[in-house]
């Protein structure tokens, strides 16, 4: 690298620190972190463990912020210095290049770190995916999504519980909900909501003619404080099933399974995971309450904008992205354009580009 290239870098890290450090306020967020450890002192606060653990989160997340920025900023400092010291001695050796590129993917990856700090950012993610009309087709595309999620969780070190699993009648997969555990699980994939569209030569068609397929995915946060909404008995409908399809020696292969419809909002619910059908239907109704609080966040959103006059698409239903295997190989995002074209790669889990292109554009903060 020539020196102005150099100089460049270390002025483009520097102005890219103080910007991010001002957007997240660091003088503020260690004076509440030292407002939280006080909190540690009083030997009240460990009788609530429920809070206690809530504030040792922030505290964690506070010092990993504090530490991130003192740490960034002695790499820039250390690398100006050493840069000064070659330029001294006649020569640049290969080392400065290497420490510009560990500073580039080190303030690249805190930047989008920083990005998640929305209010359900924190939370684990539930995943409901549904394929659109197309019967086998679809159902097998849906399975594929599924599957590409499965090895994103596997890379990033996520588990994910099934909820409730259907097979399709020949292929695939009818419907399947899962929750995804996890730091920032929801933070990260809150971007795949939408619905997914395929487009490629069919298996199962004899003449191997394209065909289009799609595949709905819903994304909501698992809310860990309670959640105050009253769900009266004459507002649902209860009906139970015998288990079936993922879940091995967890499911309970009697009439255990529990499907829950919200009369009101049409939106249902199941949970066939777990041993006893009082416990499916226990989860099954946090799953509830944490969809019609997400519904009623949305309704007062719509509101505020249609108050101010801010115009919205609605992420629901809207097609976010387009998987073409033929003729030929693509997968582009429609919201932010994002492309990749090693389409293996990314139905093998490889998402960080498109959710770090999501996490950066507008639609993060809507």
């Amino acid at each position: 690298m020539e020196n102005y290239e150099i100089t460049k870098a270390i002025s483009d890290f520097r102005t890219r620190l103080d910007e991010l450090s001002k957007a997240i306020d660091i003088e503020k967020v260690k004076n509440e972190k030292q407002e939280n450890e006080e909190k540690l002192n009083d030997p009240a606060f460990w009788n609530n463990q429920k809070e206690s653990a809530e504030v040792l989160k922030k505290i964690k997340n506070q010092n990993d912020m504090i530490n991130s920025c003192k740490e960034l900023e002695e790499f820039i400092d250390e690398l100006e210095l050493y840069f000064d010291m070659q330029k001294e001695e006649g020569g640049l050796d290969n080392e400065i290049e290497e420490s510009i590129k560990s500073i580039e993917e080190k303030l690249y990856n805190f930047e989008i770190k920083m990005l998640l700090s929305h209010e359900y950012d924190d939370c684990e993610a539930i995943i409901d995916m549904h394929p659109g009309a197309g019967g086998t087709e679809s159902q097998d595309w849906c399975q594929m999504l599924y599957r590409m999620y499965q090895r994103y969780c596997e890379k990033h070190n996520y588990t994910m519980e099934v909820l409730d699993y259907l097979d399709g009648e020949e292929a695939g997969i009818k419907s399947v909900s899962f929750i995804v555990h996890g730091e920032k699980a929801y933070g990260y994939l809150k971007g795949e909501q939408g619905v997914h569209r395929l487009i490629r030569i069919s298996p199962f068609d004899s003449n191997a003619r394209r065909h289009t397929s799609f595949c709905a995915v819903t994304i909501v946060p698992q809310i860990d404080k309670d959640i105050d909404i009253e769900i009266r008995p004459e507002d649902i409908r209860v009906d139970t099933y015998r288990s079936s399809g993922a879940g091995g020696q967890y499911i309970n292969k009697t009439d255990s399974a529990i499907r829950i419809t919200h009369l009101k909002t049409g939106i249902v619910v199941t949970c066939q995971t777990q041993r006893s059908q009082f416990q499916n239907r226990d989860v099954a109704m946090k799953l509830l309450k944490n969809k019609l609080y997400m519904m009623e966040l949305e309704e007062q959103n719509k509101k505020i904008k249609d108050i101010t006059g801010e115009v919205s698409d609605n992420s629901f239903g809207a097609q976010i992205r387009t998987y073409t295997f033929h003729p030929y190989s693509m997968i582009k995002d429609h919201r932010t354009n994002y492309e990749e074209f090693n389409v293996n790669s990314v139905m093998d889990g490889d998402l960080d580009g498109f959710i770090n292109a999501y996490l950066k554009s507008p639609y993060n903060n809507k």
